[in-house]
């Protein structure tokens, strides 16, 4: 039985736009990531964040290079 892999975020924005970017970033620079999305829609304006995971594995080199992505 393989040991299920942890996931843990390394950025949000309320804008996921922003997210989209730096997923693609981490996925330049072969990191997998997912975007979990936690806004609520239903009045037409988008309220909370939008976060971005990676691999337990690779959150250092992950928050490394969203730091560069975000200064």
């Amino acid at each position: 039985m393989e040991k299920e892999e942890k996931w843990v975020p390394v950025y949000s924005s309320g804008d996921q736009y922003i997210v989209e970017l730096a997923k693609r970033m981490l996925s330049d620079n072969n990191i997998e990531s997912v975007i979990v999305n936690q806004q609520d829609s239903v009045f037409h304006h988008a309220h909370g964040t939008v976060e971005l995971h990676v691999r337990e594995a690779d959150e250092k080199k992950a928050l490394t290079l969203i730091k560069e992505f975000s200064s």
